[in-house]
């Protein structure tokens, strides 16, 4: 019958092979062998000169490993089971530059040593290549029945300071190991470098115990025990604590001597270790693959709930801000539709009375200078030079005003252009407003007003009417004196008054001559304005509805391009917020499958669940 913990083995493996670590199905599968090997391997790690070589010379009663002053362990040393004594220098091969990572391993390079230089080589050999921890090793073969029944003890060299958990990682690795003895002696308490230590390496291998030596040098040893309990009580750390003395028991082998054996207290280590040993296919195996597992489900269940959280939080998926930068678009143009409409109405309106007002300028001017010179001037005499001044004037004023309106027409549609500056391209018509070239043709023409002429009989008419008067008059003053009526005297100032009706008629007729003209050219400037302002009008009108056509048409452009990428966008987001929630049902059931895969493998401890946070996050 399949053990239940190695159906929760499998299954880790599959869940790795589905996940794409492949690097954890490989540690899975040695895991698997490890399990399934009979044989007990047992690390032995620790400070120097702790104990550990002798530790391991007194359990096997052989003195392998190197111990003594000036002597200690720098390379691992592997102890087995041989019918012969046998030692060899093992170093692993490096992998050629350029090799593929997934070729089979490089297999290792093994030197036979005689067995006398082994204890030699492993105090004296160092380890090719600095931090290659564990690269080289020596294996050392002995008949003894307690390596008979497959248990292998591996010795590591003293290990301090900062690089104390590396390297212990390091000979772990290596090693593989089932079971891992801290070895600390009597004269002192548990550091908190050694409770840090015990902490980490509990985390990846169950069976921990400290081993307490060198108790026959300390008297209150029992004390030193009870308290490092209580440090590995306080710390959490799940490690068995086993007092002994290697020296009690090489003795107690010399002698065979059973008293001093059982005071050395190294039956109770050897007899965990038998009984880890007995237990390994189903307590220990149990507590490691619990163990595995749960550092296999956090590893897999970690990136799967950073993806849950960053799916469930959502809105900042690239689909979703590019609906949201399309949406944004649609309202600008709505917004610019709104600022172009309002600044083409505004500045046209604006156009229209600063033409008009420019243009009445420019009349009142001119009508200014006709008064001016026709405050002296004869219109019978100066009409034709008059003519063609007034003309020249009013098409030199139609001529400004028309290439004002043209340039306010070219300046309001950049203005209006502007609006759209933010859509990267040339928004101005090509088209632009022109001065008309037949102007001048399109004025009124001004007609000569009716002009009153002083004939010559005109002028002897009025001269006899004005001097009758002056005849009578000084006639009959004169003849009080005894003159007759007609008289020199008389006749002088009828002529004086007869001149005077001809001057005073000539300017009576030069002033309606100037009025009328006066009149003749205000009537035809106010002419002239009507039609030129109501051409400007029209030019003004036609040129807005061609800005609103132009501008309409590029909105409309720019607006189906616009919903177009809209559209777009809310498809893909639509298209992501589908694969999102397949991808987050997907994330869910492989949640669910690592949560049943936690909990078949925390009842292989103990039957309950193990203590400790689930590595799902909440999942159970």
């Amino acid at each position: 019958m399949t053990p239940i913990w190695l159906d929760v083995l499998d299954e880790t493996s599959r869940l790795c092979a589905a996940h794409g670590r492949t690097d954890l199905v490989d540690s899975v599968r040695r895991k698997r062998v490890q399990l399934l090997d009979p044989g007990l391997r047992v690390l032995i790690v620790g400070e120097p000169k702790q104990g550990k070589s002798q530790l391991v010379n007194a359990l096997i009663n052989a003195p392998v490993c190197p111990v003594g002053d000036g002597r200690t362990t720098v390379v691992p040393t592997v102890v087995r089971h041989s019918p012969q004594p046998t030692a060899a220098l093992v170093q692993a091969a490096a992998p050629a530059p350029g090799r593929p990572t997934t070729d089979a391993p490089v297999p290792a390079q093994r030197l036979p040593l005689p067995i006398e230089q082994a204890v030699a080589r492993i105090s004296t050999t160092v380890a090719p290549g600095a931090g290659a921890a564990g690269s080289t090793h020596v294996e050392i073969g002995v008949p003894r029945g307690l390596l008979a029944g497959g248990l292998t003890l591996v010795d590591t060299p003293g290990a301090d300071g900062p690089d104390q958990a590396r390297v212990t990682n390091a000979y772990a690795a290596m090693a593989r190991p089932d079971a891992v003895l801290l070895v600390s002696d009597a004269t002192r308490e548990l550091s908190v470098a050694e409770v840090n230590l015990l902490l980490q390496i509990a985390q990846s291998h169950p069976n921990v115990i400290v081993v307490q030596t060198k108790i026959d040098l300390v008297p209150d040893w029992r004390t030193v025990a009870d308290r490092n309990r209580q440090h590995l009580a306080s710390a959490g750390v799940p490690a068995a604590l086993i007092p002994v003395s290697a020296a009690l028991r090489l003795q107690a082998a010399k002698t065979d001597d059973k008293v001093v054996n059982a005071e050395s207290r190294f039956p109770d280590l050897i007899g965990r270790l038998l009984r880890d040993q007995n237990s390994k296919s189903e307590v220990l195996a149990r507590s490691a693959v619990a163990l595995l597992s749960r550092t296999v489900i956090e590893q897999l269940a970690a990136p799967l709930r950073a993806e849950l959280t960053s799916a469930q939080s959502g809105d900042n998926t690239a689909a979703m801000g590019r609906l949201r930068a399309a949406q944004r678009e649609v309202d600008e143009l709505r917004r610019c539709n709104t600022r172009w409409q309002n600044t083409l109405n505004d500045e046209m309106a604006d156009l229209l009375s600063d033409i008009e007002y420019d243009l009445r300028d420019r009349t009142r001017k001119i009508l200014r200078q006709v008064d001016e010179a026709f405050e002296t001037a004869d219109p019978q005499t100066g009409w034709e030079p008059f003519q063609q001044w007034l003309e020249e004037n009013l098409v030199e004023a139609a001529e400004a005003n028309f290439v004002w309106l043209a340039q306010r027409c070219d300046w309001i549609a950049g203005q209006v252009a502007a609006q759209f500056a933010r859509y990267g391209q040339d928004a101005l018509p090509d088209w632009s407003v022109q001065v008309p070239a037949d102007l001048a043709e399109r004025l009124p023409v001004l007609e000569q007003p009716p002009i009153e002429r002083f004939t010559p009989t005109q002028k002897v008419v009025t001269a006899l009417r004005g001097s009758y008067g002056g005849v009578l008059m000084f006639g009959l003053a004169t003849s009080l004196a005894g003159m007759p009526l007609i008289n020199f005297v008389s006749i002088g100032a009828g002529a004086l008054f007869g001149g005077k009706s001809i001057r005073d008629e000539s300017k009576s007729l030069l002033k309606r001559r100037q009025t009328a003209v006066r009149v003749a050219s205000q009537r035809h400037v106010d002419d002239f304005f009507l039609r030129l302002n109501k051409d400007c009008r029209d030019t003004a009108r036609r040129v807005q509805r061609m800005l609103r056509d132009h501008f309409a048409a590029l909105t409309e452009d720019l607006q189906e391009a616009i919903v177009a990428s809209l559209r777009t966008a809310k498809q893909s987001a639509d298209a992501d917020a589908a694969v999102r929630d397949q991808r987050h049902r997907q994330i869910e059931q492989e949640m669910r499958r690592l949560a049943v895969l936690y909990e078949q493998a925390q009842r292989l401890v103990s039957g309950r669940s193990a203590t400790g946070a689930s590595p799902l996050g909440g999942q159970p």
